[in-house]
């Protein structure tokens, strides 16, 4: 099939560049796809072979965009498929808070993005205007959640707002699909991401046992990698299983990267599996996708030095058949 390779489109925004074209990511079979998105040829350069996936959450607020606009320059010096996971835009989401908040920020980046729909984004009818605004590039509407590949790896972007797609239990929709798309996709290296997390040590939400199903479904297809956002903070956890349990060896590693500047709060007492946390740092995670594993950097907006960085290996793949 002939691959569509596009030329990287460098744009000036107020001093700042922003990098357009072709981010490396190509839809799954599974997912709904764009005619624009289809068929993407991995770009890879000699000083950069590697995919890469940069983002975080919680992002616009259109009482001060301030936050935003300090993350999004982070956005513009980094090539790469931009990721979000969730509450894009403040604080309902509208038609008008993506067109005068998200847009002129994180927006600079539209046609690499890859997003994911937050609880903010249901504040407005069904989250119309988010999946008006990304377009194909925020799957099926009736759903909010698909997937695609990006290099050697296989990328799950889920729906966290249960009640607004009759559920994320075993054996929901959402949860079946999960299942039937690991089971298409027995990749090496698989990451998923989507807005709430199973596991985090915030004081505001913590932990969401909700998605529990997703992660034993992702734990069962060893995934590597799982990425969310909803509580306003940076924390890297160990690898862990279903059940919150260290897990060197088949364990899935999450970031909670609520950090696209709307705004800090606290934690909790800290998980037994927490590595790492902050609250005073705005930035982005940026990962850098190899064939067999992956590097992780969380980078500070400008004038902060809070900074996280490593590599961790894919765990194989070995796609459970439980209920096909």
């Amino acid at each position: 099939m002939k691959q569509i390779v596009f030329l990287a489109v460098i744009v000036a925004f107020g001093g700042n560049v922003a990098r357009a074209g072709d981010d490396g990511a190509k839809e799954s079979s599974s997912s709904v796809v764009a005619p624009h998105m289809k068929n993407l040829a991995h770009s890879a350069t000699p000083s950069n072979p590697d995919p890469v996936l940069v983002g975080a959450g919680d992002i616009a607020d259109c009482t001060d965009l301030s936050g935003a606009e300090a993350t999004a320059k982070l956005l513009d010096a980094i090539p790469g498929t931009v990721f979000t996971v969730g509450d894009n835009a403040y604080p309902s989401g509208t038609a008008e808070q993506f067109a005068k908040c998200y847009d002129p920020t994180w927006g600079r980046q539209k046609s690499r993005t890859r997003p994911s729909v937050g609880n903010h984004e249901f504040h407005s009818g069904g989250a119309t205007p988010y999946f008006d605004y990304f377009g194909a590039n925020a799957g099926d509407p009736m759903r909010g959640y698909y997937s695609y590949e990006l290099g050697a790896w296989h990328i799950v972007v889920l729906n966290s707002e249960c009640a607004e797609v009759d559920g994320c239990n075993s054996g929901s929709a959402q949860e079946k699909w999960l299942r039937a798309d690991l089971q298409q996709h027995p990749a090496a290296c698989t990451l998923a991401y989507w807005h709430k997390p199973l596991f985090s040590s915030g004081a505001k939400h913590g932990n969401d046992p909700e998605m529990k199903a997703f992660w034993q479904d992702l734990y069962e297809a060893r995934t590597a990698v799982v990425i969310n956002g909803h509580d306003h903070d940076y924390e890297r956890l160990a690898p862990q299983d279903p059940d919150g349990k260290r897990d060197a060896a088949l364990g899935i590693r999450e970031f909670v990267v609520g950090t696209g500047r709307k705004s800090h709060r606290p934690f909790a007492t800290p998980l037994a599996t927490s590595e790492v946390r902050n609250t005073d740092t705005f930035g982005v995670l940026k990962l850098t996708l190899r064939a067999n594993g992956y590097d992780w950097e969380f980078i500070p907006e400008a004038g902060k030095t809070f900074h996280d960085s490593g590599s961790g290996q894919c765990n194989g793949s070995t796609v459970s058949s439980r209920g096909q």
